[in-house]
């Protein structure tokens, strides 16, 4: 089928989930259909986005979103209904070269990516679309609100009431809806509504292969640095849970990697504490060090970083609210904590048993080989949208 895709971002390269996501997904997807991809964007345009993505889109048009667009974006949807999140893509402008390009392409399948896209069509009547939920937006606004100063609170509070009403006003734009797992699922559809279908994230596994390399790191947490839950989870992680861990094994060490890390990251650094930043080939950082841990104090959609240790046999240490969304089996396949002293607890105890450590990433591996592929979640998602038609 002719399938257009919108995305509120270029998918390349892969430092976001989002992108991740959608990357693959055109990948897989590009298999059984030709692919038209509208992609908006904020940022400039990595140099080999293009190359790459032509490999998988017959057709590739991205819109540039200028500050000054984004300022009156911004500006309109606070004097609308419209939540900042979906505001802050959302151009009159860009959506009549939209709907142009729609006219010319005569798609079978229309596919948004998150609720940022939605309002883009959802005038369009006589085209099947879907969209992709992949998070529960509100209930990451909600838990963020949380942790906020006093002053930016009601702010959050506004924002989070807009996402809610916004995630259940946007079912009635689409002929399907596709989320990531099904705690997010479970959030959006509290109050009922259309069926929702779970399309989990895969690992690419002939990627992330097991290496055999040099230790140089006890610990290892990863992801995009300058995103505000990953920021908190550091912060925790360094501030709280390995205090605890230098007071048994001292030269504990930790390796923080990601992109574009925060200048609240960066001031985490010491002696047993480094933070790499960008690097080309996470795989070289994953098999860099012994156990990889994601204490994720917020968590909406699936840790794409747990995915891929685990499917580089590296033992994982993370939340209950992040085990949530994968489902491995706490103390088997994964260890789970919610307070630093249980994160430092199995920590200690992975890194001074082997025996222990080697067995969980062993059933991490198996668990994630065996549940988390692309081909196997794509093939859901194009069944879907062949339903349509």
């Amino acid at each position: 089928m002719k399938l257009f895709v919108i995305l509120s971002r270029v998918p390349f390269p892969l430092e976001k989930g989002d992108k991740l996501r959608a990357y693959n997904q055109l990948k897989e997807l590009s298999k059984n259909n030709e692919i038209f991809l509208f992609a908006l964007n904020d940022s400039p345009v990595h140099p080999d986005a293009l190359k790459e993505l032509k490999k998988y889109c017959a057709h590739i048009h991205i819109e540039q979103l200028s500050r000054i667009n984004i300022f009156f974006n911004l500006l309109r949807s606070v004097f609308s209904s419209l939540p900042l999140q979906v505001g802050y893509f959302y151009n009159k402008r860009i959506q009549k070269i939209l709907l142009e390009k729609v006219n010319i392409y005569k798609p079978n399948h229309i596919y948004c990516q998150l609720i940022r896209t939605s309002e883009y069509v959802k005038d369009i009547k006589n085209i099947p679309k879907t969209i992709d939920y992949m998070d529960a937006f509100s209930k990451g606004v909600e838990r963020r609100k949380q942790t906020q100063p006093f002053y930016l609170k009601p702010v959050f509070n506004w924002e989070y009431k807009r996402v809610y009403r916004y995630e259940a006003k946007a079912f009635s734009y689409f002929d399907h809806r596709v989320i990531i797992s099904e705690q997010d699922r479970e959030a959006i559809m509290k109050d009922g509504g259309p069926p929702i279908v779970v399309i989990p994230n895969g690992v690419d596994i002939d990627f992330y292969k097991p290496q055999v390399k040099e230790k140089k790191h006890d610990l290892i947490f990863n992801g995009n640095m300058n995103y505000p839950p990953n920021i908190e989870s550091a912060e925790f992680l360094v501030k709280k849970v390995m205090p605890i861990v230098h007071e048994t094994i001292p030269d504990c060490s930790l390796l923080i990697s990601g992109a574009t890390p925060a200048p609240e990251v960066l001031k985490l650094k010491s002696k047993h504490i480094t933070v790499s930043g960008w690097v080309n080939d996470i795989r070289d950082n994953y098999s860099a060090a012994k156990i990889n841990i994601a204490p994720m104090l917020i968590s909406i959609g699936m840790q794409n970083k747990l995915l891929e240790a685990m499917a580089m046999q590296m033992p994982c240490i993370t939340s209950t609210l992040a085990n949530n969304a994968l489902g491995a089996k706490n103390g088997f396949e994964i260890f789970t904590a919610d307070t630093a002293k249980e994160y430092a607890a199995h920590i200690v105890s992975l890194l001074k048993n082997p025996i222990k450590s080697h067995e969980l990433g062993l059933n991490g591996y198996k668990f994630v080989t065996q549940n988390y592929t692309w081909e196997k979640s794509c093939k859901t998602l194009e069944s879907l949208m062949n339903q349509v038609l």
